[in-house]
């Protein structure tokens, strides 16, 4: 499957919003997007950001929400299509269902410092749901289940001294952590007000609906 491989720090500078997705890194005076806000390119600081038609803004918002979680189109438009033929909100839904994503829930649980570390984390067979090892970033949690970390020691050492870096962060409501272990639990499904990122979801009902 096709990734994105270029520098993340760009995408933030194309999207005009910091997507934090470098981990610590985008917390210091080392942030590429804190030192260069305009966009990017060889001229980006002389232009003008155009004002943007009703399908750019549409398409700015599904694009900064891809960015955001680390999802290709193909896979963005197939969570979409399950929102859609839920019974619920399909904005909101499309939402839920990228905040259960694994590799996003071991984000949000300080256990790694930005969605790419926590992929790298579930690829390489380091993370534990139920007790049952899952090496897919992409699995969707249930309420009640359980994330812990399986993996040596020297890893859990080096990850620890990390959580201490972030954990200022904060973990959502919808997530419960037993920070001396570093396990993690789905208390409940995340409600829309936990999303905790600026996000028109209806834009990109919109788009997609045309």
């Amino acid at each position: 499957m096709s990734k994105y491989l270029g520098p993340s720090c760009r995408l933030c500078r194309r999207e005009g919003l910091k997507l934090f997705l470098k981990g610590t890194r985008c917390q210091t005076e080392k942030c590429a997007f804190t030192r260069r806000e305009f966009t990017p390119g060889q001229h980006g600081s002389k232009r003008t950001r155009a004002k943007l038609s009703d399908y750019g803004f549409q398409l700015r918002e599904k694009q900064k929400v891809k960015r955001l979680y680390g999802v290709l189109e193909r896979q963005f438009r197939r969570y979409f299509k399950l929102a859609e033929k839920s019974k619920a909100v399909t904005g909101e839904k499309l939402l839920q269902l990228l905040e259960r994503r694994l590799d996003n829930v071991v984000f949000r649980l300080c256990i790694a410092s930005s969605r790419q570390a926590a992929r790298q984390l579930v690829k390489h067979n380091h993370i534990k749901v139920d007790n049952k090892r899952v090496n897919i970033p992409s699995y969707i949690v249930d309420e009640g289940d359980i994330i812990e970390l399986t993996c040596k020691e020297a890893l859990i050492k080096n990850i620890k001294q990390n959580f201490e870096l972030i954990k200022d962060r904060g973990i959502p409501t919808w997530l419960e952590l037993d920070s001396e272990h570093l396990k993690g639990k789905v208390i409940r499904l995340p409600a829309r007000e936990d999303i905790g990122f600026p996000i028109q979801e209806k834009l990109i009902v919109e788009l997609y609906s045309k």
